[in-house]
């Protein structure tokens, strides 16, 4: 059965980080940013290893926020 959700990439990935978490995406977003981390794979790691994040979930977080901060 097809969902009526379309979502692509990294955000589909959202609702579900959400739900497990507990945390808007906003604010997880929000902590990326703030971190002194700047590499994708240090911030993966970083959010698996302080905030006990899936690698799937952290990459999707990580991929989205850093281009969205490329496209600014």
């Amino acid at each position: 059965m097809k969902t009526t959700d379309d979502t692509k990439g990294p955000a589909s990935y959202f609702p579900s980080l959400e739900r497990k978490y507990g945390r808007p995406i906003a604010e997880w977003t929000h902590l990326i940013n703030a971190s002194p981390l700047t590499k994708h794979m240090e911030l993966v790691n970083w959010l698996k290893a302080e905030h006990g994040l899936g690698h799937g979930h952290a990459n999707a977080l990580v991929a989205h926020t850093l281009a969205e901060s490329r496209s600014e």
